[in-house]
């Protein structure tokens, strides 16, 4: 037994470590922003103060995360993040198609143990900095309970990812809370003028499990009592929003507290959320309206809120509505958003109105490197959904997949700060933006309309498919609604061929539309129209098309509305083609076509939407004259996704050894190769809860041999699952370089996006 009896006044031992860049915040935001610095040799310190990383996204709040897929249910195609927050999206859906949250939690905790550069401190609560002079940070101070020691650490850069913004508050940083004026911001969704300081509202979650036998449950005295839920809590009876099966994010309305000071008030909050929750449980139970609730139990109650709102700090940019709308270019640009303008009234909960209003653009929008720079403190970043925005944009940009990627971009811009021993907002005034862009497009990182310069490597093909036709599979689609054939085509489209299965002589009406504006995937302009007669029984009816287009660019093969017609459909998946649909996805606002009120600076515009797997199938078609759209030259860019154009080269199904040859001018060393694959960026990967029909997409290619040109195996790879596959060789000297490839599947052509070579 050991005896402490001193009479003296004690103090807890304190740490003390030095790092490149400290992350305070764990949520998908730091932990991106970690994990990205870490693999390019900065020394990082992961500061988090719950015991589980990502944030909303985590088993405490049970967010799924999302960004610009918007659950599918918007015109940004192929707009999924990439970078490290598709490397873990990709690798819960190989692990964890189901969507067990405990298990994503897994997934992001693998990531950064794996990374020796990464030292993680969970648990762990920022109360303090110390500043090394009005404009520089140089430590913080921390706490874990768990542990009982307080961390005195100390670094070159920090990176505010907290959601609250403690490190940015606490060093003076400026920053927003609420509304701003129309008169200040020009944004036709802005309040003439401020009545109150309303925000988005937190929310508590619950799961449910059906046990198989009766449950009863007794109500804690403090929930909401049946009378109040059913004169409170109105929505109960709206189908729209609640069913008794519906579950977790489901119920995100379940949302309180954006009258009430979100970041103060939150212990507050989440007793009334608790109030609530508790109270629709035993309604749900106990009021006799749901029977078939019966043998269910409530398995889950969130003990933390799920934060949407409190602090927006203060760069050398604030976005606005207008920027996201009109899809404004910024020479800075470093990464995209696409989720609507996602506004909420004050207290969903207990309100009347609709839970929400989203507004969405006819495509994704950029965000400039100025958003995530603060202008008051040199060496702080700023990432999640404490950016620089206007309350009105940070409405789209606070989801869960937009914040990872400000993450991405800080988590860079410190390797790049820390090569030239600069502040961050020194890469910004020193014209470095382009080498940041080119260091996160080379992880996979997508930034839109980032014109870099083309690869010079020369690359040969054993084989190029060229698209004669979409092989008709025997099922069929029935046209309740109009749905389209999304592919690419150079300038000139001859005609095409469908099948076609009718229950009358009909007439099937076609159009041929496209985009007004390049990378935009909106089929708001009619090239041409034909009205086809359809005999009753199956036929393969002809397109004349021969439509000559203003340029290359994405076209839409429009079905229109005709119930009396089915089109055939094809098993065979390609990169850069889909199917869309005219049809509804209420889960984001989506009904068909987006009606928004005059003047709030919001266009009106259909949607056409692909839908999930297994479900997204495309259509059949026959074209006279192939498309030639999948050359080796596709290799060049630095569009690693369809953008603009299908940005792939794909084998054809016929040859039975794909294979690419890089042919090096001279024997060189190389460290590396990077590789990177389709694994389809039009499909959402909400990482919890809903779950997802395959764990791998059909159209990555699983596996692939590297081999030099004596045809020595330098790497074989059998169970690839992710888009970005970073290969370090350890110094091999090549004169050429093979990459041999397996098709996916029959019906599946292996294809690559790009190829970047690491030279010593």
């Amino acid at each position: 037994m050991i005896l402490f009896d001193e009479h003296i006044k004690r103090t807890l031992p304190t740490c003390e470590a030095t790092y490149d860049l400290i992350v305070v915040g764990g949520g998908m935001a730091g932990t991106c922003c970690a994990i990205t610095a870490a693999r390019e040799g900065v020394r990082v310190a992961l500061v988090q103060d719950r015991p589980v990383l990502g944030g909303n996204a985590s088993s405490e709040i049970r967010v799924w995360a999302l960004g610009a897929t918007s659950h599918m249910g918007n015109n940004n195609r192929w707009s999924r993040e990439g970078g490290v927050i598709d490397e873990i999206l990709l690798e819960n859906q190989y692990r964890n198609k189901e969507g067990n949250p405990v298990l994503f939690d897994m997934v992001l905790m693998d990531k950064v143990l794996a990374e020796e550069n990464i030292t993680l401190y969970l648990n762990t609560c920022v109360y303090d900095v110390v500043m090394k002079d009005d404009k520089t940070i140089n430590g913080v101070l921390a706490f874990n309970s768990l542990n009982q020691l307080s961390y005195s650490l100390s670094a070159t850069y920090f990176a505010d990812c907290s959601g609250d913004g403690i490190v940015g508050y606490l060093a003076g940083a400026s920053y927003r809370i609420g509304p701003e004026e129309k008169i200040l911001t020009k944004e036709g969704m802005a309040p003439e003028k401020l009545s109150n300081n309303n925000l988005l509202g937190d929310s508590i979650l619950f799961y449910t499990r059906d046990t198989g036998h009766n449950v009863d449950f007794v109500v804690p005295d403090f929930a909401l009592r049946p009378n109040q839920i059913e004169t409170l809590v109105t929505k109960l009876s709206n189908p729209r929003y609640f069913n008794s099966k519906l579950y977790g994010c489901k119920l995100w309305w379940l949302e309180y507290g954006g009258h009430l000071d979100t970041i103060h008030d939150t212990e507050q909050i989440k007793y009334e959320l608790w109030r609530i929750v508790y109270g629709v449980w035993n309604y749900i139970k106990n009021s006799g309206r749901y029977p078939d609730m019966s043998t269910y139990t409530l398995e889950w109650v969130g003990t933390i809120p799920g934060k949407r709102e409190s602090r927006r700090f203060i760069g050398y940019y604030t976005l606005t509505q207008n920027d996201i709308i009109s899809q404004t270019h910024f020479d800075d640009t470093v990464t995209y958003g696409g989720w609507a303008i996602d506004l909420h009234p004050v207290n969903p909960v207990y309100s009347n109105e609709e839970g929400c209003h989203q507004y969405h653009s006819k495509g994704i929008y950029e965000i400039p490197y100025r958003c995530y720079i603060s202008r008051d403190i040199d060496n702080l970043f700023l990432g999640g959904r404490l950016i620089s925005v206007t309350q009105i944009a940070h409405g789209s940009t606070r989801v869960i997949c937009t914040a990872a990627l400000s993450g991405q971009v800080a988590g860079m811009a410190t390797s790049l700060a820390k090569k030239y021993a600069e502040m961050p907002k020194d890469l910004y005034f020193n014209n470095r933006i382009g080498e940041l862009q080119q260091k996160l497009i080379q992880i996979g990182h997508f930034i839109p309309n980032a014109e870099l310069p083309q690869s010079n490597l020369q690359i040969s093909a054993s084989s190029t498919f060229s698209l004669k036709e979409l092989p008709f599979n025997g099922q069929w689609r029935q046209l309740n609604y109009s749905a389209a054939q999304l592919l690419f085509a150079t300038e000139y489209l001859s005609s095409i061929s469908i099948p076609v299965l009718s229950h009358s002589d009909t007439t099937l009406q076609i159009e041929i539309r496209a985009s007004k504006k390049s990378g935009n995937y909106t089929p708001e302009v009619v090239l041409v129209r034909y009205e086809l007669s359809v005999k009753k029984g199956e036929q393969w009816v002809e397109i004349p098309c021969e439509q000559r287009l203003p340029e290359s660019s994405f076209v839409f093969i429009c079905f229109m509305a005709n119930a009396e017609i089915k089109i055939g459909l094809s098993d065979m998946y390609l990169p850069g083609l889909t199917s869309v649909y005219n049809h509804i996805n209420p889960a984001v606002s989506n009904y068909g076509r987006q009606t928004p009120p005059d003047g709030i600076g919001v266009e009106s515009f259909e949607f056409w939407c692909p839908k999930r797997r297994p479900n997204n199938n495309n259509f059949a078609l026959r074209f006279s004259s192939p498309l030639l759209i999948y050359s080796t030259k596709e290799l060049m860019n630095s569009y690693y996704r369809p953008y603009k154009g299908t940005n792939c080269w794909v084998a054809d199904l016929q040859d039975n050894n794909p294979r690419l040859r890089i042919h090096m001018p001279k024997a060189t060393k190389i460290k590396g190769i990077r590789i990177f694959f389709d694994c389809d960026y039009d499909q959402a990967l909400e990482p919890i809860q809903m779950g997802h029909y395959d764990s791998i997409s059909p159209l990555c290619v699983r596996e692939y041999y590297i081999k030099d040109s004596s045809n020595k195996i330098l790497y074989h790879k059998t169970d690839n699952h992710l888009a970005y596959n970073n290969i370090v060789l350890f110094a091999e000297e090549v004169s050429d370089l093979v990459i041999e490839l397996v098709h996916p599947s029959r019906n599946v052509p292996a294809s690559v996006f790009g190829i970047i070579i690491d030279e010593l």
